[in-house]
C-alpha cells in the first residue's frame, strides 16, 4: 500500500488548487501583502471567521502563539499574576503566560476527554489567580459551561485556546464563543490551516478587540499614533486569502473527520486500545485521532515498518519539561497527564483519508496491541 502520513496537505491542495492559486494571484496582482487595516483580504477573512465562530470581532495575527500572548496583554494579565493551564497541551499555552510575566499553574487533565479537569480548578485558585486558559485538545472541547461558572464566581478571565478545535461545539455553541476571548492557530496542519504561520483572536468585547489590534500593530491607533508598546504580528494578505478559500470547506472537512473517527471506532479493537470519546453534548472535530496503547513505542515502530506514520501529541506533559523543572512538580501532582504521556499515539487523521486506509491502519494497530497483558485472566471458548 502507499505510505499513509499523519496528515497529507498535498491531497487537500490538489482538490483546491485552482481556487487557491487564483486567490494567491489576486493578492499578488493587488500587492496586498501586509496585513494592515486597509488590506481587504485580511478584512474579509476576519469578518467571515468571526461569523463562523459566532462572535463580533476577529483580529488576525502572525501565529497562534502570538495570539495567546496578545490576548493576555489585552486582558491586562502580567507580572505577579497566575494563570491556570492544563498539564497536557503544546507549550505555547504556557510559554505565552511566562512571556507576559505571569506564572502558569498547571491542572491535571480529565481521564476521559483529555482536556483540563474542571473538578480540580477551584483547588488551585489563589488571590493571584487572574485567568484560565482551557485548551480544547485534539478537537474536543473543555467543559466550558462549568469553567465559565467557576470563572464568574471567582471573577476570572477565560481565554480559550482553540488551536485544535476549529468548529468544535458544546451545546451548539462553537469553540471561541464561550470565553471572554479566544485564540486560534492557522498553522498549516490545523483543521483550518494556512500555507505558513498564521493566527487569530476572537471576542465579543470591543475594547479587547481594539487592544489586540493595537498590540499586534506596534501599539498604534492610527498611523504613527503609538499609544502603548506593541509588537509586529500581522496576518498577511496571501494567508488570509488562502484561509478564506478553505473556510468555505471547513464544515465539509469536519463532517469527513467525524465519519473517519467513527470508522476508526468500528475497526479498532477497543478491548486493547483506548479510543477518543466525544462529550455527550459536544461536537469533537478530531484535529487529531489520539489513542492509548500499553505498548505505544512498539506500536509506533510496527506502524512505521508498514509505511504508516503516526505522531506523538505530547510525549512529555508540560510540568515535566526541562523549562518548568524549577517549579518542582512530581508525577503524583498530575497522575493522569503523567500516565498518558507514555501511552498516547496519534493515528493518521485528515479529511482526505479513505475508509480503506483507516481499515488498514486499524488492522496493523490491532495486530500490535492485542497480545494479552500481564495478569489478564484467560477466556474460555
Amino acid at each position: 500500500m502507499s505510505p499513509i502520513p499523519l496528515v497529507d496537505l498535498k491531497k487537500q491542495y490538489l482538490l483546491l488548487r485552482d481556487e487557491i492559486n487564483a486567490a494567491i494571484m489576486q493578492v499578488i496582482d493587488e500587492c496586498a501583502f501586509v496585513g494592515d487595516p486597509s488590506n481587504r483580504f485580511v478584512r474579509q477573512f476576519e469578518e467571515a471567521f468571526a461569523a463562523f465562530v459566532g462572535v463580533k470581532h476577529c483580529i488576525g495575527c502572525a501565529n497562534g502563539t502570538d495570539s495567546i500572548e496578545i490576548l493576555l496583554r489585552a486582558h491586562d494579565i502580567g507580572e505577579g499574576d497566575e494563570v491556570l493551564v492544563p498539564a497536557m497541551t503544546w507549550i505555547s499555552t504556557a510559554s505565552a503566560v511566562v512571556a507576559v510575566g505571569a506564572k502558569p499553574v498547571f491542572i491535571d487533565i480529565d481521564a476521559k476527554y483529555y482536556t483540563i479537569d474542571e473538578t480540580q480548578i477551584e483547588n488551585q485558585i489563589t488571590p493571584r489567580t487572574k485567568a484560565i486558559i482551557p485548551v480544547h485538545l485534539y478537537g474536543n472541547m473543555a467543559n466550558m459551561p462549568v469553567i465559565m461558572d467557576i470563572a464568574t464566581r471567582y471573577n476570572l478571565t477565560v481565554i480559550e485556546d482553540c488551536a485544535q478545535a476549529h468548529g468544535a461545539e458544546i451545546n451548539g455553541v462553537k469553540a471561541g464563543a464561550w470565553g471572554h476571548s479566544a485564540s486560534f492557530s492557522f498553522y498549516p496542519g490545523k483543521n483550518l490551516g494556512a500555507y505558513g504561520d498564521a493566527g487569530g483572536m476572537v471576542t465579543n468585547n470591543a475594547y479587547i478587540a481594539a487592544q489586540c489590534r493595537m498590540i499586534a500593530n506596534h501599539g498604534q491607533k492610527g498611523k504613527h499614533n503609538h499609544q502603548l508598546i506593541g509588537r509586529n504580528s500581522k496576518l498577511d494578505g496571501i494567508q488570509a486569502a488562502i484561509l478564506s478559500v478553505k473556510l468555505r470547506y471547513l464544515n465539509e472537512w469536519t463532517d469527513a473527520r467525524i465519519q473517519l473517527a467513527a470508522q476508526y471506532g468500528q475497526w479498532l479493537d477497543v478491548a486493547h486500545t483506548t479510543v477518543p470519546q466525544a462529550r455527550p453534548n459536544g461536537k469533537h472535530v478530531y484535529h487529531l485521532y489520539v489513542v492509548q496503547a500499553p505498548n505505544r513505542d512498539e506500536l509506533i515502530e510496527t506502524l512505521k515498518a508498514n509505511d504508516i506514520f503516526p505522531g506523538l501529541h505530547y510525549p512529555v506533559s508540560l510540568p515535566f519539561l526541562q523549562v518548568f523543572e524549577h517549579l518542582g512538580h512530581q508525577p503524583s501532582h498530575f497522575p493522569v497527564a503523567h500516565a498518558f504521556q507514555s501511552r498516547i499515539v496519534s493515528l493518521p487523521m485528515y479529511a482526505e483519508l479513505t475508509e480503506d486506509e483507516v481499515q488498514q491502519i486499524a488492522e496493523k494497530v490491532n495486530a500490535s496491541v492485542k497480545q494479552p497483558q500481564p495478569h489478564t485472566p484467560a477466556t474460555s471458548t
